[in-house]
């Protein structure tokens, strides 16, 4: 249906003809105005006692009418909800949003939780969608990824009409959580699919861009495509800068909301609100920054320098632990230990690892996962332990088989063959190597397709 044409209908399709009207009576009667007071000069007395009578259904224009006569909003006359219901929602998730932003994911979803309920009682879809969305970033920071899945579907269903920069965030949760559960070919999709789909469309929004571009890293480097997630980082941190992380203004926003609210003046209190929740939802991109360290701190360690490599890990790591970020911490926190190994410092990598293989299993960060048992093998063979390196190199094996990590398995199975062909099992070495070839023939820079455009802006 046209947009103007529902906007010129006032109430929704599901509204009783009758019910405007009741209202109408009670509150006109409740002002001891006669209909003829109500009605002129626009309307005839007769319109009002029709729609008293539930006989018609109004206009948007009569009802905003109406209710600038009747002394109430145009939210409260059309569909019977005080005018600050919607805004007193909005203004508890801005202080859900700064709990997350600033501090514990579990404070954050219960606030989110309680939104939700009181959203959903009252039928306000926007408010309900937002609140899916913190309860999904919530769960991601506290690695529930079947909790985190659900939330961000049940947003993306509600917003299934909205334009793509207001669907992005919870594309970019979605993609997430299926990244974390070891499903990366899937996660990249996702994300390079809203890409596409964002930077063809006309809409220039960079927050929506830099959160895609920043999630698409971490899947890019599992699987291999390390080119396109150096291009991935290089763009998000282009993007950046546009992008401020205000956290006083929010707070300013917020409070100003709040003393409008409380003088009345709901919709200037709304629109305070709406800039608050932007800056709230930009601090989150704390997170999303810190993967682009990570990136940094992984190619310096490519190009052999390893303070360098170390001091970003560290910052990455530093950054998503302020947030509780556990999961994340610990995937940095493998990929600082690599570099502690190759500085000479074993023991120190050792004791991280095993800290961290209790945080990370198949369905909770299984690349890592894999990560850290590569770690520990090359750790053990440098120590002179073939059977317990051997162990770990096994069970690297089987997290990465199930993740489709390409590059990864590539390595292991390497590393697995020339320990086995150096103890004189040959034909074992043969297999591992064979198994080798077979991911590295199908690496993920020639199999996830073209890369993502680029945004006309960067």
């Amino acid at each position: 249906m046209d947009a103007r044409r529902t906007a010129g209908r006032g109430p929704g399709p599901d509204e009783e003809p009758g019910s405007v009207g009741r209202r109408v009576q009670q509150l006109r009667t409740k002002k001891g105005m006669t209909q003829r007071q109500l009605a002129e000069p626009v309307y005839t007395p007769a319109y009002v006692s029709t729609l008293e009578a539930g006989r018609v259904r109004p206009s948007e224009a009569a009802v905003r009418h109406l209710a600038d006569r009747l002394g109430v909003t145009y939210e409260e006359l059309a569909t019977g909800r005080p005018a600050h219901l919607a805004t007193g929602l909005r203004l508890g998730l801005v202080e859900a949003q700064r709990t997350l932003a600033t501090g514990a994911a579990e404070d954050a979803a219960a606030s989110y939780a309680r939104l939700l309920g009181e959203a959903e009682l009252h039928g306000l879809d926007d408010e309900r969608a937002s609140a899916l969305l913190g309860l999904g970033h919530c769960a991601l920071e506290t690695g529930d990824l079947p909790a985190a899945r659900e939330h961000f579907e049940a947003a993306e269903r509600l917003l299934a009409d909205a334009p793509l920069p207001r669907r992005a965030p919870a594309v970019r949760g979605r993609a997430v959580a299926h990244l974390l559960a070891g499903e990366l070919r899937y996660a990249c999709y996702l994300l390079e699919s809203a890409i596409d789909a964002l930077n063809t469309s006309g809409l220039q929004d960079p927050g929506a861009l830099l959160l895609l571009y920043t999630a698409a890293i971490a899947p890019y480097m599992d699987m291999g495509a390390h080119a396109r997630a150096a291009q991935a980082a290089e763009l998000a941190l282009a993007l950046a800068p546009q992008v401020s992380d205000p956290e006083l203004v929010a707070g300013l926003h917020r409070s100003v909301a709040r003393t409008l609210l409380a003088a009345g003046r709901t919709a200037e209190a709304d629109a305070s609100l709406s800039r608050a929740a932007e800056i709230y939802q930009q601090l989150q991109i704390r997170t999303e920054l810190a993967h682009c360290h990570w990136m940094r701190g992984y190619v310096r360690a490519q190009d052999g320098d390893l303070p360098g490599a170390e001091s970003e890990l560290r910052a990455a790591r530093d950054m998503l632990a302020s947030k509780r970020a556990s999961l994340y911490t610990a995937q940095v926190e493998v990929e600082l230990a690599d570099v502690l190994r190759r500085r000479g410092k074993a023991a120190q990598a050792r004791e991280l690892l095993h800290r961290l293989l209790g945080e990370l299993h198949p369905d909770r960060g299984a690349v890592h996962a894999g990560g850290a048992h590569r770690l520990l093998g090359l750790i053990h063979e440098e120590q002179g332990e073939p059977e317990c390196a051997e162990e770990h190199y096994v069970s690297a094996l089987a997290l990465l088989e199930r993740a489709g990590a390409a590059g990864d398995l590539a390595d292991i199975c390497r590393l697995l063959g020339d320990l086995l062909r150096r103890t004189g099992r040959t034909e074992a070495a043969m297999d591992a190597y064979r198994t080798g070839l077979g991911h590295r023939a199908s690496p993920g820079t020639t199999t996830l397709g073209p890369s993502p455009a680029r945004p006309p802006t960067a």
